[in-house]
Order: structure tokens, then sequence, then C-alpha cells
């Protein structure tokens, strides 16, 4: 029960879960088109260092924002689920892995060349461009439905 005295419907649950569901999909496609797109911009402004660059931080930024909603979930389950398989010190390592990962890959390519080092910081940004165009893809879908 709540402060008011209701309690809440699991159809709030199931219409979280359903809206959790649609959305992650989308913000992993709306990042594998927006690094397609670009990588021209990228070419452009910086050349061939750059745009391997951009791959690279697309790549990592893609790979670190799976890990981070898997963590997520983890995480959630650990908390909820006192009985849970999952270890609190694998979750948190897992966490830690994501920033090595980053810090690996930007260190080498820092000390390669600035230009491919100016690409792979546009493409640690695309996490950031997927969550602005899915909140508005969600205000569109909820100014609709009013």
């Amino acid at each position: 029960m709540n402060e008011q005295g209701s309690s809440e419907t699991p159809a709030s649950d199931v219409r979280l879960e359903s809206i959790y569901a649609r959305v992650m999909p989308r913000m992993l496609r709306i990042m594998l088109v927006a690094s397609v797109v670009l990588l021209v911009p990228a070419f452009r402004f910086y050349g061939w260092a750059g745009a391997i660059g951009f791959a690279a931080g697309a790549a990592v930024s893609y790979i670190n924002f799976l890990a981070l909603a898997r963590g997520v979930e983890s995480l959630a389950e650990r908390i909820v689920n006192q009985h849970s398989q999952e270890k609190g010190r694998r979750i948190v390592l897992r966490f830690l892995m994501r920033y090595g990962l980053v810090a690996v890959v930007a260190y080498a390519i820092f000390k390669g060349s600035a230009l491919a080092f100016r690409g792979f910081l546009w493409g640690l940004c695309l996490p950031v461009a997927a969550m602005m165009l899915e909140a508005g893809i969600e205000a569109y879908a909820a100014f609709r439905r009013n």
C-alpha cells in the first residue's frame, strides 16, 4: 500500500516492463543508425583517423550501454531477489570493467592520433543522442495520445 492507502496495481508494473521492452531495442537501433550517419561528418572534419576513432568510440559506447543495461538489471534482481545467484562483487566488477574498457581504448587512441581521439569522443556521445531522440519519440507519442 502506498501513502494514500491504495495499493499499486500490477497493470502499472506490466506497463513499465512493456515500455522498457520497447525503449531499449529502439535506443540500440538509434545508436547504430546514428553511428553510420555520423561517420560521414567525422570523416569530413577529421579524415580517416577521425572516422576510425569515431567508429571505435561508437563501438565502445554501444558495448558500454549494453553492459550498463545488463548491470542495472542484475543489480535490481540482486536487490529484489535475496536468493539471487548473482554475486554482488561480480556486478560491481562488471561496472568497473566498463570504465576500464573506455580508458584503455581512449588511451590507445590518444597516443596514436589526436584527430582519432576527437572522433572517439564523438563516438562516446552516441548514447546521449539516442536518449535525446528517444525522449522526443516518447514525447511525440504522449502528445499524440492526448
